[in-house]
């Protein structure tokens, strides 16, 4: 049997009659083709079965369209509402992303790294500012532009949140409740910049109310479910229990609500608990969690359009840091009085 030959850009162009530059601009920047002329385009492209040969388009162009990150997990809502955000802006524009994570391991998150550049990407995308020494050496020896997100870095590009007064809004909120017996819930603390700087707001809002907190009223945990489960269980079994509880994220927070609810311990009435980046989840569990929230839909799209920038010029570079604020739902009341 006679094999069928693969369709061309020829091919596209005769069937939507257009000229071969044409389909080539829809393919690469569809913006900048008129609505009626994409929409044959993208009709011949499917009718056809046409697939661009990559590694040809890579020669001409000195560009393979692939923009790579590189997150700390895919089990998180929080970094897959940025992934999308990035990923529908980087569409836009004619690029398509690649996604790899590290489950919180820098040698893994160096693997993966070198893999995406190897493989042949046009700018790399990461997630904080503690990375291993062999990963910065590996990106500040490549050409490739590198975008940092969720923490602010100086020197470099990136997108992202002040981590440290995010622990500040979320303690300052329960301080202003009355509460003063605190406990908190983070992720692991080891190469995670965001966690340890979330910590070091919370010390600080409680160091200017003349409070603190020792190490062993922090529950390092995974962030899931099940890890602010085990983290409240942990801080209940402390000789203080706390009246105030702080989750690293909402997912923490939200294991820590049903925890409480599992033994009986009533939120906020007895027990008082805040999360941060306010997912979706927060809105919809009962009580509702108050939450310090964090525009990660934005994070995403303001990444992309600093790597856009980038593909299109060197320049200076840009330090975004994005607003956050306290949504205050009813997980959190104030301090039950002192029995003496």
């Amino acid at each position: 049997m006679q094999e069928r030959s693969r369709p061309t850009i020829f091919d596209v162009a005769s069937r939507a009659g257009v000229s071969p530059a044409t389909v080539s601009r829809v393919l690469s920047q569809p913006g900048m083709v008129r609505s009626e002329k994409r929409t044959r385009v993208n009709e011949a492209v499917l009718a056809l079965g046409y697939v661009r040969d990559g590694t040809a388009r890579a020669l001409v162009s000195g560009s393979t369209g692939a923009i790579g990150v590189v997150v700390p997990t895919l089990d998180n809502a929080i970094f897959s509402r940025a992934i999308q955000a990035l990923q529908s802006r980087l569409a836009e524009a004619g690029h398509r992303l690649i996604v790899a994570s590290h489950e919180y391991s820098p040698a893994t998150e160096v693997v993966a790294a070198r893999s995406l550049i190897e493989h042949g990407i046009d700018a790399l995308v990461l997630v904080g500012i503690d990375h291993a020494a062999e990963l910065w050496s590996l990106v500040d020896t490549s050409p490739l532009p590198l975008v940092l997100t969720w923490s602010i870095a100086e020197g470099r590009d990136c997108v992202g949140f002040d981590n440290r007064r995010a622990g500040r809004i979320a303690a300052e909120h329960l301080l202003s409740l009355g509460h003063r017996t605190f406990g908190i819930i983070s992720g692991i603390l080891q190469h995670n910049d965001r966690a340890t700087a979330r910590i070091a707001g919370v010390r600080d809002a409680l160091a200017d109310a003349g409070l603190g907190i020792p190490d062993w009223r922090i529950s390092q945990q995974m962030f899931s479910l099940a890890g602010g489960r085990a983290g409240l269980a942990h801080l209940l079994s402390l000789k203080e229990v706390p009246t105030a509880v702080i989750g690293g994220n909402d997912l923490l927070a939200a294991g820590a609500l049903f925890e409480a609810q599992a033994r009986g311990i009533r939120v906020p009435e007895q027990l008082s608990i805040i999360g941060m980046d306010n997912l979706e989840l927060a809105e919809h569990v009962t009580p509702a969690l108050s939450t310090v929230h964090l525009p990660t839909a934005e994070l995403g799209q303001r990444a992309a359009e600093l790597v856009l920038a980038r593909l299109g010029s060197a320049g200076e570079p840009r330090a975004i840091e994005l607003p956050i604020n306290l949504i205050v739902r009813q997980s959190t009341s104030a301090a039950a009085p002192e029995t003496t």
